[in-house]
């Protein structure tokens, strides 16, 4: 479902064109994310989740939407979490050494980054941060992912503006929907998948209702 992202492949092209940095993650420009964030309206309707791993994602919120109208047997669900900053730095630390043993740039020294890719560092960083928030989301919620495309992840504010006025260390707030499915062994466990289960048979109900109306 979320792949990581492969961070070098575009960065260590011999090249000086900033376009070989464009990024993978499946994302839509629909607002600004800037020092103070702006993000995307909630949707309407939907089922607010409990988390079952409660020292996982602190703060975030997951809802169940209904049935996917694409996929067949899976849900929609919508969350809203924050990438760490402490994680995000430590990724972009983690991006810059490694690409510094590979790094060869016309005009600049073997290993030496150029000042105008440090931005695409950030960016990469934030990206590999978001996904693994939403890995991290599956276990927090007791769900599980589809395979491949059916599965990817929409980020609905633009990270490429996130970067923008980026200050180091600080947590990036965002939303996102996917697709998935509730692990019955994980819910189970946590013995509230029956629960859940019927709120969102409940809410389709209603909402079927309203339309009838």
């Amino acid at each position: 479902m979320m792949k990581s992202i492969t961070l070098l492949t575009a960065l260590l092209a011999a090249s000086s064109s900033v376009s070989a940095f464009a990024p993978t993650l499946h994302s839509r420009t629909t607002t600004s994310l800037r020092m103070a964030v702006e993000l995307v309206p909630e949707p309407d309707g939907g089922v607010e989740l409990t988390k079952i791993s409660t020292d996982v994602l602190p703060g975030s919120r997951m809802k169940c939407m209904g049935d996917s109208e694409k996929i067949e047997g899976a849900q929609e669900f919508w969350l809203s979490a924050k990438a760490d900053g402490a994680a995000i730095k430590k990724l972009r630390t983690k991006i810059e050494k490694e690409s510094s043993k590979k790094a060869n740039f016309p005009g600049f020294r073997k290993g030496q980054i150029p000042p105008w890719a440090m931005p695409k560092m950030v960016l990469f960083a934030i990206q590999e941060a978001v996904i693994k928030t939403c890995e991290a989301s599956l276990e927090a919620y007791g769900l599980s992912s589809l395979e491949g495309a059916d599965g990817e992840v929409t980020v609905n504010e633009d990270m490429q503006e996130a970067c923008k006025g980026y200050k180091a260390g600080s947590d990036i707030e965002f939303t996102a929907t996917y697709r998935g499915n509730f692990d019955d062994v994980a819910m189970s466990a946590a013995g509230i998948v029956d629960e859940v289960m019927g709120d969102v048979v409940d809410a389709e109900v209603v909402d079927a209702e309203i339309v009838a109306e």
